[in-house]
């Protein structure tokens, strides 16, 4: 799906060949020239929606059953053309609506709204997302016909007052959610009461009503603000009526006696709440004593001025990356040290408090394995975070060979261990504990000494709670890292960390990418392990730059730590305490010092740094793909 993104050329037919391709949308660019599917599309391939490009050939293969969209095309404005790709189908998903149960609909007051019953009233209404139904073709309305029946008979079996509903405009979201307009109409009355509507409220959000798991999957609810006023009334009046007005009327009157005099007091708070909101940092003056003074613990706040003037007004030859946060420039501070500084998009800005509640988090997290908040800045419209310069790139630029310099067996135990006691500080000494939510190789950086610094808590979470357990409404993450148990069921815990750091692990032994070419490393190395013979019979597995005519001495026992990291449910995952403590165990048995330093620089690894680049210019610090996931995923 990349609509409205300008793109321009020809289409090449091996796109349409990519295997479980269903669905492509490119509506609204510029594609030009001839579309070709070629003979060898994928089998699963249901609609190509090309309108309004500049296509002006088609090459149709004799047998297919693709639906093809290519209205506001060349190819369909020119004299004398037809054929059923240059007009829109019918039946589209967004076209979709429940139809009446075999009634005329009645034309009702302003905000009312006639049912599929044909009756006027006032709907409770909402939207239902979808985040991974498997299937694609929104065209079809027999499935969400079967969606219909089945809420209808929930609603009825239970007893909630419901007198029909209407399924609209079934459409996905950027996030590629399925989102589907609900309105639910009242039994019995025009209106529903508190009850019903809470009633209702808790079985949708709540997830009581449970759709076929093959059909939808699963969703979450947000409801529309729904109006309890009688209203639409009119035109009934009475004595008992004219008295019952005067009565409040005079009473209002009394009120607003009263009222005067507490108006100002109030005028005055919601201008310190006002001021509050939008200058949340107002109070942060080291100087005044004020109880609302965080503890920084080192940050600085710069100003726009401080931070323009020491990146070269943010030059581009300061332009180090790019990502869905922003840009990030490096900077000198006035003391020589060097500076990444994240400056934030207008559009991916955050609210004041909450960027002073993150600052405040991230401020009291400082452990030599963690990449260090610092500074922020909070003026002039700007939201900027300024991090420690790390210079010797990621784990996964030094596993592709990107860096410059060799990781042997001994140098991936160090690195293994730093990051593994960075992620353990999180869980266990950070106060609130914290979830990274995006471990991987792209987020744990080098330093000049090669000290395993894990990055980028973009995704993180704390948890104050006593049960130290999240529930998201959204999933993120980085596929190929991502625990398959939070995926399904949204709770976020410190295992899902774990999980991923156990693909981290297996990576540094392989260097292969978690997901490649539909290979995902667990079940390779699950299917390649032999425990009866040397090394695990992963010798074909393993990264040959590893060092295997050395002896490997603890990497069963590596491979071991790794696969319990990797286990299906949290519960039978270790914690990262014992990680650490596993790993420490396996340096030990290869004659090293967990505790000792690494080399005294990264030249003493023979480090080049020739064409390379630094970790903050690769875009996947800032990429989580954690909103686009396939229907079904396999941890195995």
């Amino acid at each position: 799906m990349m609509n409205n993104t300008n793109l321009v050329g020809r289409l090449p037919a091996e796109l349409f060949s990519i295997p479980q391709l269903q669905n492509v949308d490119l509506s609204n660019n510029r594609l030009n020239g001839t579309l070709d599917l070629g003979s060898s599309h994928s089998n699963q391939l249901q609609q190509v929606n090309l309108q309004n490009n500049q296509i002006d050939v088609f090459t149709q293969s004799r047998d297919y059953s693709i639906q093809v969209i290519l209205v506001g095309n060349p190819i369909c404005t020119e004299t004398g053309t037809t054929g059923e790709f240059c007009s829109l189908p019918t039946n589209t998903g967004s076209q979709y609506s429940t139809p009446s149960n075999n009634c005329s609909p009645t034309p009702c007051r302003s905000g009312q709204v006639s049912s599929p019953n044909c009756r006027c009233a006032y709907p409770y209404t909402g939207s239902l997302i979808f985040r991974a139904p498997p299937f694609s073709n929104l065209a079809n309305p027999t499935i969400f016909e079967n969606l219909h029946n089945q809420m209808i008979n929930y609603f009825r079996t239970n007893q909630l007052a419901v007198d029909s509903l209407s399924l609209r405009d079934p459409r996905r979201n950027l996030d590629d959610y399925l989102v589907i307009n609900l309105q639910l109409f009242p039994s019995g009355d025009e209106r529903f009461n508190r009850t019903g509507i809470l009633d209702i409220g808790f079985s949708l959000s709540n997830q009581t009503f449970k759709p076929m798991e093959n059909t939808f999957g699963t969703y979450f609810f947000q409801a529309d603000n729904y109006d309890f006023s009688a209203g639409g009334a009119g035109g009934k009046s009475s004595n008992s009526g004219v008295i019952v007005g005067a009565v409040v009327g005079g009473c209002v009157l009394v009120a607003l006696l009263v009222l005067a005099g507490i108006y100002a007091l109030r005028k005055k708070d919601q201008a310190e709440r006002a001021t509050h909101e939008t200058s949340p940092f107002a109070l942060w003056d080291e100087n005044n004593g004020s109880g609302a003074v965080p503890q920084l613990k080192g940050t600085k706040a710069f100003s726009f001025e401080e931070l323009s003037k020491y990146t070269n007004n943010f030059s581009e030859s300061n332009n180090i990356g790019t990502g869905g946060y922003g840009m990030v420039y490096k900077g000198s501070l006035p003391n020589g040290q060097l500076v990444a500084i994240k400056r934030a998009t207008r559009g991916s800005t955050q609210g004041g408090l909450e960027f002073k509640t993150e600052i405040e988090l991230l401020s009291r997290v400082h452990h030599k394995n963690l990449v260090s908040l610092v500074g922020f800045c909070f003026d002039q419209g700007e939201q900027m975070l300024v991090y420690e310069f790390i210079v010797n790139g990621t784990v996964k630029d030094s596993l592709s060979g990107r860096s410059g310099f060799r990781l042997d067996w001994i140098r991936r135990l160090r690195i293994a261990l730093g990051s593994a006691k960075g992620l353990q500080y999180l869980h266990d000494l950070a106060d609130p504990p914290i979830i990274h939510r995006d471990v991987k190789t792209n987020n744990i950086l080098l330093d000049e000494r090669l000290v395993a610094k894990v990055a980028d808590f973009g995704l993180s979470k704390s948890l104050g709670d006593a049960n130290r357990t999240h529930v998201t409404t959204q999933v993120k993450g980085t596929m190929g890292y991502m625990d398959p148990e939070y995926y399904m069921t949204n709770q976020l815990t410190e295992k899902s960390d774990v999980y991923s750091f156990g693909v981290v692990l297996l990576e540094l032994i392989t260097a292969r990418n978690p997901i490649e070419k539909g290979k995902y490393i667990v079940r390779e190395v699950k299917e390649a392990m032999d425990r009866s013979k040397e090394l695990y019979n992963l010798q074909d597995v393993l990264d040959p730059t590893i060092g295997l005519s050395t002896q490997l001495q603890g990497l069963e026992r590596f491979v071991d730590i790794a696969l319990r990291c990797v286990e299906e449910t949290g519960d039978r995952r270790p914690t990262m305490s014992e990680v650490v403590k596993e790993i420490e165990s396996i340096m030990e048995v290869a004659g090293l010092n967990p505790n000792a330093e690494s080399a005294s620089n990264s030249a003493s690894y023979g480090y080049t740094n020739k064409g390379s680049e630094h970790p903050y210019t690769n875009d996947s610090l800032f990429a989580y793909s954690g909103d686009h996931f396939p229907a079904k995923l396999d941890p195995k």
